[in-house]
């Protein structure tokens, strides 16, 4: 694969909602950087799994991949437990993982050329996807802390779930992530830590900013 040469690079893992995506939100805008949410493929394929479950197949998977349209990745069924749960499970399979490494490799290494790089946040992004990045952050928080903030978000979607079951959804994805053969989620040694169970998005984003910045002005 060609890559375009000079571009600023930012690769992201973290496990479910750590803030990961909001951080990656706010990087891509301030640095001018296209942004693939990889979780979110994951989800889509899920929802895929669910809705076409006797029609399901690798094939049908790639013809998706291959035609996607990003705006699909914006819909808010995407972010239901059921969606997220067959996500995590359609994750751990070899021949899936391989299609999608493919289009996210071409989205973190060929952007559009109106933007100046990219930023990938997900699960293996540091440790498969991007191993090169020029910026390698692992985002994290504690579990309570995650478990309140998607189930704030659920709250805003009016989906009917409680704070424990989100809870113990978390604690099963993170297992799932974490214990997968392939791409499991892991924190590696050039990773930079950033722990945002007590940071504002502001302050965490003024943290990952300075260690850019620091970088990209040298």
């Amino acid at each position: 694969m060609k890559k375009r040469k000079n571009i600023i690079t930012v690769a992201i893992d973290s496990p479910a909602a750590a803030g990961a995506g909001t951080q990656a939100k706010l990087i891509s805008k301030y640095y001018n950087l296209f942004y693939l949410d990889t979780g979110k493929i994951y989800r889509y394929i899920g929802k895929l799994k669910i809705n076409k479950k006797n029609k399901f197949s690798y094939k049908l998977v790639l013809n998706k991949i291959k035609s996607l349209n990003l705006n699909k990745l914006k819909n808010k069924t995407l972010l239901s437990n059921e969606v997220a749960q067959s996500a995590s499970k359609i994750a751990r399979d070899k021949k899936i993982r391989d299609i999608v490494h493919k289009f996210q490799q071409e989205c973190a290494y060929n952007p559009p050329k109106k933007y100046n790089g990219s930023v990938l946040d997900g699960r293996d992004i540091i440790t498969v996807q991007i191993k090169d990045a020029m910026f390698k952050f692992y985002i994290t928080a504690s579990i309570n802390v995650r478990a309140k903030r998607r189930f704030d978000e659920y709250k805003k979607l009016n989906l009917n779930i409680s704070y424990k079951e989100v809870l113990k959804s978390l604690r099963k994805r993170d297992k799932l992530d974490k214990g997968r053969e392939h791409g499991p989620l892991k924190k590696t040694k050039d990773s930079i830590l950033i722990n945002t169970t007590k940071l504002s998005k502001k302050a965490c984003f003024k943290k990952i900013k300075a260690i850019m910045d620091k970088k990209l002005n040298n």
